[in-house]
């Protein structure tokens, strides 16, 4: 269970990481990350991270596969969680 905890710590400070990132790209017009690479992390655990990255940087905010997606993303993962915890 303990790596399961360092798994989801892990992937979504990388989704938070990453969704600064592509912030940053935004403002200098650079080459941006892809959002199918976005939200294949929040797919694998990291809707958390992404979800604290839109918040704080105010990015993918208005695009409703993000301001929704995401957070049934999360929704979805803690729903996994707890089944895995034998709490649901």
């Amino acid at each position: 269970m303990i790596y399961l905890f360092f798994y989801y710590l892990l992937i979504n400070i990388y989704s938070f990481i990453k969704m600064a990132g592509d912030k940053k790209k935004a403002k200098r017009h650079e080459w941006r990350v892809p959002e199918s690479v976005l939200m294949s992390l929040g797919v694998f655990g990291g809707a958390f991270g992404l979800m604290l990255a839109m918040n704080v940087f105010r990015h993918k905010t208005q695009h409703a596969k993000f301001k929704y997606g995401v957070p049934l993303l999360a929704v979805l993962h803690v729903c996994i969680l707890l089944y895995l915890v034998k709490l649901i």
